[in-house]
C-alpha cells in the first residue's frame, strides 16, 4: 500500500484483508482442482469434501465485507486505500462464485461416479481445468503484486479457455447424437465444462479488479468471448 498512515489499527485492517483473500484464493484453488481430480478419479470420498469446504468461502466472503464495510464507515479511506478496498469486496465475491463452481463439480461427481464416462473427454476436462486454475493462480499473484500488466495479460488470455470449451463442447455434443446411452453422463460432463469455463471467467474478473486497484483505471474495452454453444444445439437438433 503506496500511503504511510499513522494509525497502525488501519494498517492491521487493511493487512487483514489481504490475508484474508490470501487465504481464500488458497481454497477456491483447492477446492476446483480436488473436484475435478475427484471427477477423473470418480472419488465421491474427495468430492463430499469439496462440498463441506464452501463454507469456508461463505465465510470469508461475510467477513471481508463486514470489515470493508466498517472500514469506509469508520476511516473514510481516499485514493488508493478506498480502491484496496472496494477490491477486496470484488475479488471476495469472485473467490466465493469460484468455490460454488467446485462445489457443483463435485456434485456431479456423485452423479456419474457409477456411469461409462468417455476417459478422452474426462482428460478434456482435465485439461481445461488446468488452463483456469493456472489463470486462477496468476491472478492472484497478480493482487499479492499489485501488477497491471500482469493482470491485463490474463484478461487477454480468456478466449484461450473459450475456445477449449466450445471444442469440449462439440465433443460431448457428438458423443450424445452417436449414442442415447451415453447422453446422461455427457450432460453432467457438460455442465462441468461449464463450470470450468466460468472459473476462467472470475479469474478474468479478478484481473480486472487487480488493475483497478493499481492504476484507477478501468479496463474498458469488451474482451473477446468465443461461446457459440447455442448455436451448435440448434445446428445438432437440426441434424437429428
Amino acid at each position: 500500500m503506496s500511503e504511510s498512515h499513522t494509525v497502525t489499527a488501519y494498517d492491521d485492517d487493511l493487512r487483514f484483508l489481504v490475508r484474508r483473500l490470501s487465504e481464500m484464493g488458497g481454497i477456491a484453488e483447492r477446492m476446483v482442482a480436488d473436484a475435478v481430480a475427484a471427477l477423473v478419479n470418480a472419488d465421491t470420498a474427495s468430492a463430499q469434501r469439496v462440498i463441506s469446504e464452501d463454507l469456508l468461502l461463505d465465510n470469508g466472503e461475510r467477513e471481508i465485507y463486514d470489515k470493508a464495510v466498517l472500514l469506509i464507515a469508520k476511516r473514510q479511506p481516499m485514493a488508493s486505500d478506498l480502491r484496496e478496498i472496494i477490491g477486496s469486496i470484488r475479488i471476495a465475491s469472485d473467490l466465493e462464485r469460484v468455490g460454488d463452481l467446485g462445489k457443483n463439480i463435485a456434485k456431479r461427481v456423485l452423479a456419474v461416479h457409477t456411469m461409462a464416462q468417455p476417459r478422452k473427454l474426462v482428460r478434456g476436462l482435465e485439461h481445461l481445468a488446468e488452463l483456469a486454475l493456472t489463470q486462477l493462480k496468476e491472478v492472484l499473484d497478480a493482487f499479492a503484486t499489485r501488477s497491471p500488466d500482469l493482470a491485463n495479460s490474463i484478461r487477454e488470455r480468456d478466449e484461450e479457455i473459450d475456445a477449449i470449451y466450445t471444442s469440449l463442447f462439440r465433443e460431448l455434443l457428438t458423443y450424445m447424437m452417436e449414442d442415447p446411452r451415453n447422453i446422461t453422463a455427457c450432460t453432467h460432463l457438460l455442465f462441468c465444462a461449464k463450470n470450468i469455463e466460468r472459473i476462467g471467467d472470475h479469474a478474468t474478473n479478478i484481473a480486472e479488479t487487480v488493475y483497478y486497484v493499481a492504476t484507477g483505471e478501468q479496463l474498458t474495452d469488451d474482451r473477446p468471448k468465443d461461446d457459440d454453444t447455442a448455436s451448435m444445439i440448434v445446428q445438432a437438433q437440426g441434424e437429428a
